[in-house]
């Protein structure tokens, strides 16, 4: 059972509206789900409205909504035409002398009578136990006999509050499994972060059904991961749970951007980092075989590799990722676009595809047959000096120094470098952009610039931290180019 709709939406903070909830259904549907629990009934009347909607579509899997012991909650689940509820009575003592304010034996006749109307009105009865792991398992395991006798198709246990561990979870469910004739399942909370393994303890221990949301949302710290247990079930236990696995991760992308849940990225198989990687050590592993730091294809959930590259990159990290681009680089150039990504990894920066591929380019400019290489250049620039540069260029194998002026460092620095080479071409400055591919005062710039010399026109690029290195570069590439054509 999936819950997404309804324990789900409990997250502080989310209301799905109902277009949204039946694209979620649609989409737990053509996942495999097999009951959707698409809402509570006796919400309001929009949530009556959206399980209709969801009833409407016609889907494969049951449609369910969840109910009090309440003759009420069951006649808004028959208005909503769904084709379970999920019936839940409180049977920890706490629930029932608390919130209830009731005793054992008065919550027992509301459970059965609630029971027994659905069951007369014909609809599909789970009757769950709220707070089941606080309450005594004997007046457990009676209530969910009388239930069954009176007509429940399911039983469920409950860990409303995250206090079970898989060792006992896995008794429990031997014990209710052995002595309930009919399916008995496991719904948990995440709140010590054992609501995976303590549902697979009690699909070990004999459930045959376990309620889940996917990303693992609901209340407090959320509860069971649909993704997790399927991929535990199926890899780990080679389980075929039905599910069509290669469709998780676009699922768990849909829940994400319609409840405005973002997925933390160190979480399992959806996070951001599940299948990233940096460090130079990992990725030479995964040129040879990716199984060597990857349990699981990220095809098997629908997903992709991805290369970050930092100032833990070596050559096989980069050497992969420029795979991944399309990109054949030869020793030198590799040897200068890894030295280019460390030197921004060890100022804290991340090197994204679009950063590597910007780099790259402008390496593979670099390694070009050069006529002028840029051997050094200094700029002099404040609010009351005149912007200056000094440039130190070899112009067909000849060193030759000279100085410029201009409205700014860049125009300076051109205006150098143009009377350094004046003698050899005569060239144009006649477009010049900057773009930031990454945000902050440190971001990686591209430099693109627009040249001419007698008539012909190239652009070309640099990349860098340094906006002045980078136009530089980008000058220097496009004068090459210029020559050479």
């Amino acid at each position: 059972m999936d819950t997404t709709l309804r324990d789900g939406e409990q997250t502080p903070g989310v209301a799905l509206k109902t277009e949204e909830k039946v694209w979620i259904a649609r989409k737990l549907d053509d996942l495999g789900v097999d009951i959707i629990e698409a809402g509570s009934a006796i919400t309001s009347e929009g949530e009556r409205e959206a399980i209709r909607a969801v009833t409407a579509e016609g889907l494969d899997a049951e449609i369910c909504s969840y109910c009090r012991i309440m003759q009420q909650d069951v006649d808004y689940a028959l208005e909503c035409d769904v084709d379970s509820i999920h019936l839940v009575a409180p049977v920890s003592d706490l629930h029932i002398n608390v919130k209830l304010k009731k005793d054992r034996e008065a919550l027992k006749e509301m459970a059965l009578n609630a029971t027994e109307y659905a069951k007369d009105h014909g609809l599909i009865v789970e009757l769950s136990g709220e707070d089941a792991s606080r309450a005594d398992l004997d007046f457990l395991t009676d209530l969910y006999k009388a239930g069954v006798e009176v007509g429940a198709d399911r039983v469920c246990f409950c860990d409303t509050v995250g206090l079970l561990v898989p060792e006992k979870t896995t008794e429990i469910f031997k014990e209710l499994s052995s002595a309930i004739d009919v399916p008995v399942a496991i719904h948990c909370h995440n709140d010590f972060g054992m609501a995976v393994s303590n549902t697979i303890a009690a699909l070990n221990g004999g459930a045959k059904e376990a309620h889940m949301t996917i990303n693992g949302i609901g209340e407090r710290a959320g509860n069971t991961a649909l993704e997790e247990v399927v991929m535990v079930l199926e890899w780990l236990y080679k389980y075929n749970t039905g599910i069509k696995t290669d469709e998780l991760y676009k699922t768990s992308r849909l829940v994400s951007r319609l409840t405005g849940l973002a997925v933390a990225s160190n979480k399992p198989l959806v996070g951001g980092n599940a299948f990233t990687h940096e460090a130079g050590i990992h990725v030479h592993g995964l040129l040879a075989d990716t199984s060597t730091y990857e349990p699981i294809t990220p095809e098997s959930i629908g997903r992709e590799r991805q290369i970050v590259l930092g100032k833990h990159a070596g050559k096989s990290s980069v050497t992969l990722a420029l795979k991944e681009l399309g990109l054949d680089v030869d020793e030198s150039q590799l040897n200068e676009i890894v030295g280019r990504v460390k030197e921004l990894g060890d100022h804290g920066k991340r090197v994204t595809d679009a950063d590597l591929q910007t780099i790259a380019e402008a390496v593979l400019d670099i390694y070009r047959e050069s006529k002028v290489k840029l051997e050094e250049f200094t700029v002099v620039s404040g609010n009351k000096a005149i912007p200056t540069a000094s440039v130190r260029l070899t112009v067909d194998g000849k060193e030759i120094v000279e100085a410029g002026i201009g409205d700014g460092p860049v125009d300076a620095t051109f205006e150098g470098i143009r009377k350094a080479i004046s003698g050899f071409a005569d060239i144009q400055l006649e477009e010049y952009h900057v773009d930031a591919i990454t945000g902050g005062t440190d971001a990686l710039v591209e430099v693109l610039v627009k040249l001419s010399r007698e008539g012909k026109m190239v652009t070309s690029r640099g990349a860098r931290t340094d906006i002045i290195l980078a136009s530089v570069e980008a000058i220097i590439n496009g004068i090459n180019q210029l020559i050479q054509d």
